[in-house]
């Protein structure tokens, strides 16, 4: 039972117990409120029979003091076990989904839309936690109760029972029956909130190019159309939970009908008392006022089932693994007969295998789409291949936990994340406990000094939402920056000095020069020029290892190397006439 809990409802395990405490505190809770009803029962007993003596006056008042006491006791017991432990279950199940999103492999986020991960993160989350507080305990504990109280009625008289129970599994069915056009009402309703926040992001980041190609208008108006359609499938999705609700209601309310008449006939007849008849209609108003909240419970957990499954396929996925400790003996990269293809089946890589040695520069170049990036994220294990080996230092990078094994790269990509900070702290990142001076001495390696020292707080300056008061060139030197304080044994540059002109470049690779002794340095390029000076070059193409070599060995080949230099120096040439 725990864990299905779990997995329907995305809790932790300590969650799943909280929940069942949470259906027998509400059932308590809702068994004890009926206590009033037992009262008022015994009293108009008395009343009927004969005069309420003063000797039994004190019975009731105490009866009375102790019956507002359970019911203030049960319902700070229910309060705790719903609303307190949601609360605690709520910080759980976030730092546990953050948890699992650092752990999840980078081919996962590949086929999930940023906004539909932050739909999940903050709207699922959100539901769940509603429902975790109000809707599963107060159904559950309504269900539980009802169905003991149901069972008592049965002992003072069977028909009055059927009369005021008959409505209640039809009302059920009724909501139950829903299950399927509520889900696929709901799932429509997220696609296109969906839709909407991708529209509002895309529209944000792109606010620049709308309005320098005058399409913002263009923009709105698509955008729009995306806001009307959730609020019209929200008004469609409302009228039908509604519909099948209300429905269902009017079937209970039949039954304090049924009740009404039912006890009436058997009154006339003899059959009941009425001292009977007015209890059976006291316990079914009483009874029925919180099953007419779990109707509404019951649709609104139907309606969640979409958000759990969401939670739960990013709970469930399989994490990357390893062990803690590094057992590799140097710093060589060895990509042994490497294959990788994403989930979705498409392949990138069939046969790749090139050693990239310690002390030595290894380039990977080829035509786009050949594999080259994928390849420097394969080494650093943010993807795991589908077959071959990969090692470093003879270490099984599958074997190692991604964060230990990271903790040997430096890594710079094309695409540049940074934050709103001080460029001291930007860099810092690199090193977290490291000096100030050593982030000055790292920043002027990578040549940042230049710009820095122009700005109003130097060091101290604050850059913007990921550095939007820098240009692109400013940008990558930061990164740059960043990989040189690391100072870890191994260097990746995915197209490091693409945003930066050739006095920068050059000044780059006499900093990385300098950092690469005893180091294995794995540069990712499409210019010829950045990487004329390297140990080896790869030449990736279709997703397999087409040429391998010195640069010098390459133009003597007169392969893809020597044609993407030729087609390359006849551009740049072109680019000069002009």
């Amino acid at each position: 039972m725990m864990e299905k809990l779990r997995h329907k409802y995305a809790l932790s395990e300590k969650g799943a117990k909280d929940m069942v405490r949470a259906f027998i505190a509400v059932t308590i809770s809702n068994l004890v409120l009926m206590l009033p009803v037992g009262l008022l029962y015994k009293l108009s007993s008395y009343l009927l029979e004969c005069e309420l003596k003063k000797s039994e006056l004190p019975f009731f008042i105490i009866a009375i003091v102790i019956t507002l006491i359970l019911i203030a006791v049960t319902t700070f017991i229910q309060y705790n076990a719903t609303f307190l432990s949601t609360y605690v279950e709520s910080g759980i199940r976030r730092r546990g989904l953050a948890e699992k999103l650092r752990k999840l492999p980078l081919s996962f986020f590949g086929k999930k839309d940023l906004a539909d991960l932050t739909n999940t993160i903050m709207t699922d989350c959100a539901t769940i936690e509603t429902a975790s507080s109000h809707w599963i305990p107060e159904l559950a504990g309504a269900l539980l109760s009802t169905t003991i109280i149901v069972i008592s009625l049965f002992f003072f008289d069977w028909r009055m029972a059927l009369a005021a129970v008959w409505g209640m599994p039809v009302a059920f069915i009724i909501v139950l029956l829903s299950r399927k056009t509520m889900k696929k009402v709901q799932n429509k309703t997220v696609k296109y909130r969906v839709e909407c926040l991708s529209g509002i992001q895309e529209g944000l980041e792109c606010l620049r190019d709308l309005k320098s190609y005058n399409m913002t208008d263009t923009y709105m108006d698509g955008l729009e159309n995306k806001i009307r359609n959730v609020e019209k499938h929200a008004v469609v999705a409302e009228f039908t939970n509604a519909a099948f609700v209300c429905s269902a209601q009017m079937i209970l309310k039949f039954g304090i009908a049924t009740v009404a008449v039912t006890g009436s006939t058997l009154l006339i007849k003899g059959d009941i008392s009425v001292l009977t008849f007015f209890m059976f209609l006291l316990v079914v108003t009483r009874m029925y006022e919180p099953l007419q909240i779990s109707l509404q419970n019951l649709s609104a957990i139907i309606n969640m089932s979409n958000s759990c499954e969401r939670m739960d396929e990013i709970l469930s996925h399989k994490e990357q693994t390893g062990t803690g400790s590094l057992t590799n003996d140097g710093y060589d990269i060895v990509f042994d007969h490497v294959a990788f293809s994403y989930e979705d089946g498409e392949k990138v890589l069939n046969d790749v295998s090139f050693t990239a040695k310690q002390g030595e520069v290894t380039a990977l170049i080829g035509p786009s789409g050949g594999g080259k990036t994928t390849v420097s994220r394969l080494a650093a294990r943010f993807w795991d291949n589908n077959s071959g080996t990969i090692t470093v230092g003879g270490m099984n990078v599958t074997d190692v936990e991604p964060e230990k094994l990271l903790s040997l790269y430096s890594i710079v990509f094309q695409d540049v994340t940074l934050f709103n900070n001080t460029v001291m702290e930007n860099i810092r990142i690199g090193k977290k406990d490291a000096t100030d001076e050593e982030v000055i001495a790292a920043a002027k390696l990578a040549n940042c000094e230049e710009f820095v020292e122009r700005m109003p707080d130097k060091w101290n300056s604050m850059i913007g939402e990921n550095g939007s008061e820098l240009s692109g060139g400013e940008r990558q030197r930061i990164s740059i920056a960043r990989a040189f304080l690391k100072d870890a044994p191994i260097i990746l540059l995915d197209e490091a000095t693409a945003s930066l002109d050739v006095d920068n470049e050059s000044l780059i690779q006499e900093s990385i020069s300098k950092l690469i002794e005893n180091k294995t340095v794995l540069i990712i390029a499409h210019r010829m020029r950045t990487v004329a000076g390297v140990d080896k070059i790869v030449v990736l193409k279709d997703g397999e290892t087409a040429e391998m070599g010195s640069p010098a060995q390459l133009m003597k080949k007169g392969g893809i190397y020597k044609h993407m230099c030729e087609t390359q120096l006849k551009s740049e040439k072109w680019n000069c006439f002009e």
